[in-house]
């Protein structure tokens, strides 16, 4: 017998990629359960598969940073008591990206690449550990969303955030709506995607000098790079990342900060039209702004 969950839930995380760089996304996870029939004539009950499995996802995967530990240009190095982890990465093209986080901010990816069969795989070792007696197998279906308008990956980080948005590295694949005097602004849509494609979206007040970083890699070329940190209830954060791939505002970079930023730059360059903006963060959800 079989048991399925379309829609469990959603997966917003980043990960590293030797071609892009670091890269936001959504995964949607639905999953299969295979076994026998327990006391109550059932696989399990969808109450306990929702509640339990969601638990697990969240805790392994969602809002962290995936890092593919077996590439070659990975290097993780663990502070003396344990407490935050250095990883440091570089890109094809040269560029590095360096981090120090608490270990709960990452998860680290048996493989030399972040897809969707590798991640099935590691939390498919971890959910296994947590099913019941008469549960034999279990699979799991990572699926993005089905997007027919420009979208853009980006990743960031909320100090403010009381849960797991604090973490400096985490992000999302997220599409844009935008209109002009209501009608879709499809070129708008396309320029703000090819902008913000696998962006770093920074809030200013988090820049610190490069030269005053805790984190311990030699950084190339420093004045090409920003380097970001802040203190939050989890932890210390900190971030190195190349210009050119990010954005710093003024605000923060809540997706109702962002949905505002990009209204005052689209009213900027179209300071006589009626504008409205639909930003998403992920699947599903977002913020809106309009004249």
């Amino acid at each position: 017998m079989q048991l399925f969950v379309n829609d469990l839930t959603v997966m917003d995380f980043s990960y590293l990629c030797h071609e892009r760089g670091m890269v936001g996304e959504s995964w949607i996870v639905d999953v299969i359960l295979d076994g026998e029939l327990n006391e109550e004539s059932m696989v399990q009950d969808f109450g306990i598969v929702k509640k339990n499995l969601k638990r697990l996802i969240d805790e392994y995967v969602d809002h962290k940073l995936l890092v593919p530990a077996e590439h070659s240009a990975t290097t993780v190095i663990n502070s003396g008591d344990e407490s935050e982890v250095e990883v440091r990465f570089q890109c094809a093209d040269a560029r590095q990206i360096m981090l120090r986080c608490p270990a709960e901010a990452y998860a680290f990816i048996y493989s030399d690449t972040v897809t969707m069969a590798s991640v099935g795989d590691y939390l498919k070792e971890i959910i296994a550990t947590h099913l019941p007696d008469n549960v034999d197998n279990i699979t799991l279906n990572l699926r993005t969303e089905i997007i027919d308008v420009p979208y853009y990956h980006y990743t960031h980080g909320l100090k403010k955030h009381d849960g797991n948005c604090q973490r400096i590295a985490h992000g999302h694949r997220s599409r844009i709506d935008l209109f002009s005097n209501d009608k879709v602004d499809q070129q708008s849509q396309k320029n703000w995607a090819e902008r913000w494609a696998d962006i770093y979206i920074a809030t200013e007040e988090d820049l610190v000098d490069i030269s005053s970083r805790k984190i311990t890699g030699q950084i190339d070329n420093a004045s090409d790079y920003w380097c970001f940190a802040y203190e939050s209830s989890q932890g210390y954060f900190e971030l190195i990342m190349h210009k050119s791939a990010c954005e710093v505002i003024t605000t923060d970079s809540t997706v109702e900060c962002l949905a505002q930023f990009i209204y005052e730059q689209q009213k900027q360059r179209l300071p006589d039209s009626k504008i409205k903006v639909i930003a998403y963060e992920g699947v599903g959800k977002g913020a809106m702004v309009a004249d």
